[in-house]
């Protein structure tokens, strides 16, 4: 692609001009370009060359926002980078996947590669407002509820069941099939997985494209969203087998993603289980005793690498009266 169609490109999608250097922003914001450029590198962004021409008046803004953040005292400077990595992170991901969209979208629709350009051009002046509203709206949903679960705990003592999902063989499929195939299988897991797990009152913690990573407050519902996952991708077309690891205990919550003993003794269960078994650790299915739902069957004790020996057991549908 050309130097001028680049240009032209990044600015259909910025949808406004860069005029700016990075000393010019820095400057502009009242900060040294030492701690512009530690805020901007904490939203994913490399530095650029002191004379590059490659900023807007958005990162200016961007910038001042961060920084007005810090002076009021709504975060110290440490935490305002945590917050601007977890942005960073989300919206990479998400800036991706919507490109790679983008991109299937003109190999369907047979643009050649040299009208891409001029087509990206179109296609952002289509979707990125829209795209936009879509992003916030979304983001002030999932903090209201975020914010509703966690302003009564304790964040230190936090207790959650945790499952860890797998699709087994994976590795080895994914050198029978192709590319196209690939894609779609992770695409299906992925969805069908989310679907599942949100539907059933837990939460997708992440998602690694054959395998997901979940919790749920209550061990009831981990163990359902558990039997639905195995159960729905039994019945998909060329999906290979799930295995599922369940644990229940105190678990730390970092940026989005989830830590602790708990967490590592699910996947390591998960490693353990047969195919289209689920696994679930002493604790957990003592929470699910008496549950007339499921039916647990203890096997024999296992080494859990790492963390020693127990007994885990396997977890069932109970079946009709």
């Amino acid at each position: 692609m050309a130097l001028e169609d680049e240009d032209l490109l990044a600015e259909a999608f910025l949808r406004e001009p860069r005029r700016y250097t990075s000393h010019q922003v820095a400057d502009m914001a009242g900060v040294p370009v030492y701690r512009a450029r530690r805020l901007w590198r904490a939203l994913g962004f490399a530095n650029v060359a002191d004379d590059a021409v490659e900023f807007t008046e958005s990162d200016v803004e961007a910038l001042k926002t961060m920084l007005r953040m810090i002076s009021t005292g709504a975060y110290d400077e440490e935490h305002m980078l945590l917050i601007a990595r977890s942005i960073g992170r989300a919206s990479t991901r998400l800036a991706e996947s919507q490109a790679e969209v983008g991109a299937e979208s003109l190999d369907q629709a047979g643009v050649p590669l040299a009208e891409r350009a001029r087509a990206w051009r179109r296609r952002a002046e289509m979707v990125v407002p829209d795209l936009a509203r879509l992003l916030v709206y979304a983001w002030q949903r999932q903090l209201a509820a975020a914010a509703g679960r966690i302003a009564g705990q304790d964040m230190s003592a936090v207790r959650l069941a945790v499952g860890f999902a797998d699709l087994v063989a994976f590795t080895r499929l994914s050198r029978q099939i192709t590319s196209t195939e690939l894609a779609r299988l992770i695409d299906r897991f992925e969805g069908h997985s989310a679907d599942i797990v949100t539907s059933t009152g837990g939460r997708v913690v992440k998602t690694l494209g054959d395998s997901v990573l979940f919790v749920a407050d209550k061990s009831h519902v981990a163990a359902e969203i558990a039997l639905r996952l195995v159960e729905t991708h039994a019945r998909v077309k060329d999906m290979p087998e799930l295995r599922v690891g369940l644990a229940s205990g105190p678990v730390m919550w970092r940026m989005g993603d989830v830590f602790g003993t708990t967490v590592n003794l699910a996947s390591r269960l998960t490693a353990l289980s047969l195919p289209g078994t689920i696994l679930a650790d002493p604790q957990l299915a003592e929470e699910l005793e008496g549950d007339r739902a499921f039916r647990l069957r203890e096997v024999n004790r296992l080494s859990v690498r790492g963390l020693g020996e127990l007994a885990p057991f396997t977890v069932t549908r109970s079946e009709p009266t």
